[in-house]
């Protein structure tokens, strides 16, 4: 892995973890609160990935108040609007290469970052997309931002990665792409992404909460569903829209 610092910016867009305004869809089976300690935990894993990561900044734009992990980020206030006005706004606070990643993603590391973690990497390189198994994405980058690239494009579409994909390619960007992930949208999602990121204080969580939901019914939960292999991508979400 890459130790030395590349000049890269990398952002993380979120919000605060309110129970009822995040993660919806996992709420039944869980309650909000729990739901919400589910965000707060898959948040916490981002930040503290990042914060790991060997590049010249670290920006969280967020909505509400920050938590104690932001500590070492550089924080911005989201403006009001749908997401594409958010991640637009993002991106205009930021010169040089920029990375720009959401909070539903927890098995995040540095191994999957690797390919923008070096200045040879950008060479010939104007654009990164990290495609979501959902449609979406997780990952937007840009050698230099281009926010008006970002700027309506429908973010809770089943094809909003294809969209902004096909929106970097028209502008005559040369986009890499960044390895398929799946984000955190139902329990299904939730199961499949403990299992990947076992380690994690998201699967933690996920595993105590269901490990109670299993007492409570008697049963084991409705959860215990083989999970799928890790993907990502963009279903209707409160906390990252479509994508990210």
């Amino acid at each position: 892995m890459p130790h030395a610092s590349v000049d890269l910016t990398i952002v993380v867009i979120a919000k605060e973890c309110v129970p009822g305004r995040v993660k919806t869809r996992l709420s039944p089976p869980f309650s909000g609160t729990q739901a919400a300690d589910l965000a707060a935990a898959s948040l916490s894993d981002t930040l503290r990935v990042v914060s790991a990561l060997p590049v010249a900044r670290r920006v969280l734009a967020f909505a509400g108040t920050a938590p104690p992990e932001a500590a070492g980020f550089e924080v911005i206030a989201q403006p009001e609007g749908g997401l594409d006005e958010r991640l637009a706004a993002a991106f205009e606070q930021c010169r040089g290469r920029t990375l720009l990643v959401g909070m539903d993603t927890p098995q995040l590391s540095e191994r999957l970052l690797a390919p923008v973690l070096t200045e040879a990497s950008w060479a010939g390189t104007d654009a990164w997309f990290g495609p979501a198994h959902d449609g979406g994405f997780w990952a937007l980058g840009f050698a230099e931002p281009q926010p008006e690239l970002i700027r309506g494009v429908p973010m809770s579409a089943v094809n909003t990665g294809d969209i902004q994909r096909r929106r970097l390619l028209d502008a005559g960007l040369r986009v890499a792409e960044l390895p398929q992930l799946r984000d955190v949208d139902t329990i299904t999602d939730a199961r499949a992404v403990a299992a990947v990121a076992p380690d994690s204080a998201f699967a933690r969580v996920f595993s105590d909460f269901e490990s109670a939901l299993e007492l409570q019914l008697g049963t084991p939960s409705v959860a215990a569903v083989s999970p799928r292999p890790p993907g990502t991508a963009c279903a209707p979400r409160p906390e990252f829209g479509t994508a990210l």
